[in-house]
C-alpha cells in the first residue's frame, strides 16, 4: 500500500502547462520521435510516477512542439515534473 501511495505525487506542473499552452496529450505523441504513448503521457500528467526516460521523451517532445511555434522559452525536466 504505501509503495502505490509513494509513487503517485499528485498532478504535476506538466498537467497546468499543457492546459495553458492548449497542448494536448495527442500533439506531444504526434511530435514524439521516440516511442511516446499516451498512457505514458496521461499517467505523467496525473502524477503517477514514471521513469526519467519517459520525463525525457515528454520533454523532448513539448520543446519540439515549442520550438515549432516559435516559442522563446524552452522548458526543464524540473519545470515539469515536481518528483
Amino acid at each position: 500500500m504505501s509503495e502505490t501511495t509513494s509513487r503517485d505525487h499528485g498532478p504535476q506542473p506538466l498537467d497546468t502547462l499543457l492546459d495553458e499552452l492548449g497542448i494536448s496529450n495527442n500533439d506531444l505523441v504526434g511530435a514524439s520521435t521516440e516511442q511516446l504513448t499516451h498512457k505514458q503521457v496521461q499517467k505523467a500528467r496525473k502524477g503517477r510516477q514514471v521513469t526519467p526516460n519517459i520525463q525525457g521523451k515528454i520533454l523532448k517532445a513539448l520543446n519540439d512542439i515549442l520550438r515549432e511555434q516559435g516559442a522563446e522559452r524552452l522548458y526543464l525536466n524540473r519545470d515539469l515534473f515536481s518528483y
